[in-house]
């Protein structure tokens, strides 16, 4: 991608408000001499963190010079980091990772590929949080469904939440005014609750409304699918003025009753809109002033562009930041573009970021630190895996995110998210990714369309219960048109089998000449089973407003749950397409007894 020039995103880094052209400014600034930033911020860390016991064991010195820090520090995955962010929970506060004081533990969501990773925040934190808006749009009010999660405590007295949960109830957000929904309402654990204020007020602001916006694309429709369960009481509430008594949270009722009037034409309106039976484009029917479209929207999220599109009747999908528990990373400085265009720019003073080429096989070095590359020094056109070293104490921490380099503003480059790394299925020696499967699943369902249907989410597994295993693909359906009747069996056996064309070269010579993988096996699961999903992980700590349905499961209960939810099943008619490659052989790869 090209470099642009006309950078819409800011970076706030305190409450006090600045101008747009400041914001660019610095933007500017910071993406001029990547690389002298770069330097710069690694003295600093490694200088506010030298007397830490860990940057001691490994031997620094108090140096705080790219020389001595490529030479003495390893390159760490978190389990390395496991016994030291224990002794942080248990309560010891020496300087164990930073010399600042931790001030939170910080809860990964768990759902992109592993359990939940618990990273500790330091004092100065969140003010290093990057918060983005289009300049000329950001004005008028954000209709943004925010969720927070119900904290626990470490052993230690430590909080322990999520990072939108953290910044939710910060002053920084205490100070944002842009939004419909009431801070109360965000600040309730109860997820119907929350929900329900949410979108009432939503509705009661509806011509304000200019944007329409989640964390992520996934929460985004299911406020969709709430308002679709619900309605006829938010009708009902709207025409009395008065709450459901299904809300009994006093604050988030007070909250509520500053906005909700008695309001029998809205009433009758919402009615009369929900009662069609019709809900493509519903966002710009309800809410008609709206712009576009705010969410994540990329990796595993990339599913949803299609419902997305269907539900906003077209609307822009604004992709904007690019962070992870861990840290934030960078901006999309193009936010309006395409989303299948999404490239981030690192900021080169959020962390000191190093990376690990990937080569053509999607393995990386087995000495990572011999081959590690500086942010000024990436290809474009290549893939690498994200490191990073940041002031809590995160020294060459390997996040697990796959980037493609596709361009440069000024000296910064721009990556694409690619894929979390080693999410995959594999019976044999196949090896496939989540961002394979989820074009397999686009490719599909294209023949769904003609039928007025579409995939409304999915998820997979390595069946290996009989010989040969194979995979086994849900599939939570939805049609798009009123008078769409149910898909018939042979365009779903259609399906299992255009995926398994879509699959890499591996699998089909597996598949086809190997005989080691079965026939793929579309599982269609009732309509809800995605939210009995979401609704098993919340129960189980994870944030409803960041859970990201897993493209794989293992855990029994998970499967359990799906296969207690199917209503057919589909295989593929007939072997994919195949021959063996010009060089070499037919014959599938030796493996190892």
């Amino acid at each position: 991608m090209a470099a642009t020039t006309d950078a819409c995103a800011a970076i706030r880094l305190s409450p006090v408000a600045e101008t747009d052209a400041e914001k660019l400014r610095f933007i500017e600034e910071m993406t001029s001499n990547v690389d002298a930033v770069q330097e710069r911020l690694l003295a600093e860390i490694l200088g506010r963190n030298a007397d830490s016991e860990y940057l001691a064991k490994c031997g620094l010195a108090g140096a705080s010079d790219r020389a001595a820090f490529r030479a003495k520090v390893p390159v760490v995955t978190y389990e390395d980091l496991r016994p030291y962010i224990r002794r942080i929970a248990d309560g010891d506060h020496s300087p164990i990772l930073s010399k600042r004081r931790v001030t939170e533990i910080v809860a990964s969501t768990g759902t992109s590929g592993g359990e939940r990773k618990l990273i500790p925040a330091v004092e100065d934190d969140l003010s290093r949080h990057v918060l983005l808006y289009m300049p000329g749009l950001d004005k008028g009010k954000g209709l943004y469904f925010l969720f927070v999660r119900s904290e626990a405590k470490t052993p230690g007295g430590l909080p322990v939440r999520t990072a939108l949960t953290s910044y939710y109830k910060s002053d920084d957000f205490a100070a944002c005014h842009g939004y419909t929904s009431p801070t109360a309402a965000v600040l309730c654990a109860d997820v119907f609750q929350s929900m329900y204020a949410q979108l009432m007020c939503g509705l009661c602001q509806r011509h304000d409304v200019v944007r329409v916006g989640a964390a992520f694309a996934s929460a985004l429709l299911m406020a969709i699918r709430f308002l679709k369960q619900n309605w006829e009481q938010l009708a009902a509430d709207i025409d009395a003025g008065a709450l459901s008594l299904r809300v009994t949270d006093p604050s988030v009722r007070e909250a509520v009753a500053g906005i909700l009037r008695p309001d029998p034409v809205l009433a009758q309106f919402v009615r009369a809109e929900c009662s069609k039976g019709d809900w493509g484009g519903i966002i710009t029917r309800i809410w008609p002033n709206t712009k576009y479209l705010d969410a994540v929207v990329t990796g595993s999220m990339a599913q949803y562009i299609p419902i997305l599109d269907y539900y906003g009747g077209g609307l822009p999908v604004v992709s904007t930041v690019y962070a992870s528990s861990e840290c934030r990373f960078g901006l999309n400085l193009r936010p309006m573009c395409d989303p299948s265009e999404v490239s981030y720019t690192i900021m080169p003073n959020m962390a000191y970021f190093e990376f690990l080429p990937v080569d053509a096989t999607g393995t990386t070095a087995a000495i990572p630190e011999q081959r590690l590359v500086e942010l000024a020094a990436v290809e474009a056109g290549r893939e690498y895996e994200l490191v990073i070293t940041t002031f809590a104490g995160l020294n060459r921490y390997l996040v697990g995110d796959v980037l493609r380099v596709t361009g440069f503003h000024n000296t910064a480059p721009q990556f694409r998210f690619v894929r979390r790394k080693n999410v995959v299925l594999s019976i044999d020696l196949d090896k496939t990714e989540e961002a394979e499967m989820q074009r397999a699943v686009g490719r599909a369902s294209a023949l769904l369309r003609p039928h007025g249907a579409a995939v409304l989410d999915y998820t997979s597994r390595a069946c290996t219960e009989s010989a040969p295993g194979h995979y086994v693909v849900y599939w939570e359906l939805m049609l798009t048109k009123e008078a769409a009747a149910a898909v018939e069996k042979e365009t779903l056996d259609r399906c299992c089998l255009e995926m398994e064309e879509a699959l890499n070269a591996m699998y089909r010579e597996l598949r086809v000449a190997g005989g080691s993988i079965g026939p793929l096996e579309i599982r269609v699961v009732r309509p809800g089973t995605f939210q009995e999903l979401m609704d098993h992980a919340v129960s189980h700590g994870a944030s409803a407003g960041q859970y990201k349905v897993p493209r794989c499961v293992t855990h029994p209960p998970i499967i359990e749950l799906l296969d207690s939810r199917v209503v057919s099943r589909h295989f593929s008619p007939s072997p994919p397409h195949w021959a063996p490659a010009l060089v070499g052989t037919s014959t599938p790869p030796e493996r190892n007894v």
